[in-house]
């Protein structure tokens, strides 16, 4: 990584991440060690869930309504995780435990439906399983300046297709919008629901400040974001006006701020959109009081 690539995911470079140790179905291995069959459904097909946790002060925020998440998405596609939540978080602090990490850390947990007999998509081939994994690594967010987007024709689906509520393993609709964002110029792609208004971004909720307001998407056709959750929160227990709603490229371009949520970066700056800049193209102060009253809430849970 260089000093200037910018992405709503950036972290410092951390050279204790060599030698990390990672959970790969009840075992603690080393990173070298923890491998999946090439036949695993989540490498052939993309056949799982997962869900990204960060550690603050030796806590898991919020990872109850994580785990929830996880195992809501796994009734959903009808995977059975064979533990449970409790054995989950057990895993989680074994694992943290064993790479003596306190805070700035960040644990990926991956469900997949596991191994198949054969090369094929049907779910009945998948008879062993499921793979349950969880990486972790120190990870300090990094992002040197606010991150530019670019509208992008990739949408955000009907709920029929692929629903875009799903953190499934899935993620080509979104790696696409990412690499047209960067051909563009961007670091990151901004989605338009069905209708054509604003809904997210390839990795991250959004949201934007018109004259004090905060407005997000409807929640229609996003990830409902944890991170996106608590900011709503925090904006209405802080007097701060909200909005779930429709709104389009117009109004977003003339907004005084926007910004991205997320669990890795909480709270990101976006300074421009498909070369507009957005405000005065820094973090704003709707945007900087909100990462302070979220980092409040971290601390408290």
């Amino acid at each position: 990584m260089t000093p200037d690539d910018t992405f709503s995911h950036a972290a410092e470079e951390d050279a204790r991440n060599e030698t990390i140790r990672l959970w790969l179905n009840g075992r603690i291995v080393p990173k070298a060690e923890a491998l999946v069959s090439v036949y695993d459904s989540g490498f052939m097909l993309g056949d799982g869930v997962w869900e990204g946790i960060r550690l603050y002060d030796g806590r898991w925020a919020f990872l109850d309504e994580h785990l929830d998440r996880l195992f809501e998405a796994a009734r959903a596609i009808d995977l059975d995780i064979g533990m449970t939540k409790g054995d989950l978080a057990r895993a989680l602090r074994d694992t943290q435990d064993a790479n003596g990490m306190t805070t700035d850390a960040h644990a990926r947990l991956m469900v997949t439906r596991g191994p198949k007999t054969r090369p094929f998509q049907h779910p009945r081939l998948s008879q062993r399983g499921p793979t349950v994994a969880i990486i972790m690594e120190h990870s300090r967010p990094k992002i040197p300046r606010p991150i530019r987007l670019a509208t992008v024709p990739h949408i955000r689906g009907l709920p029929m297709t692929q629903d875009p509520k799903l953190n499934s393993h899935s993620k080509l609709n979104c790696i696409l919008a990412c690499i047209a964002a960067e051909k563009a110029g961007a670091d990151e792609a901004l989605m338009l629901d069905v209708h054509g208004f604003v809904n997210t971004t390839n990795a991250c909720n959004f949201f934007i400040v018109r004259k004090g307001q905060v407005w997000t998407s409807t929640g229609d056709y996003c990830l409902p974001g944890i991170t996106r959750a608590k900011v709503i929160d925090l904006c209405r227990a802080n007097g701060i006006p909200v909005f779930e709603r429709n709104f389009s490229l117009v109004e977003t371009y003339s907004a005084d701020e926007a910004f991205l949520t997320g669990t890795f970066g909480a709270q990101t700056p976006v300074g421009s959109i498909d070369g507009r800049t957005i405000g005065t193209g820094q973090m704003g102060p709707v945007t900087a009081r909100l990462r302070e009253l979220y980092r409040a809430l971290v601390a408290a849970s």
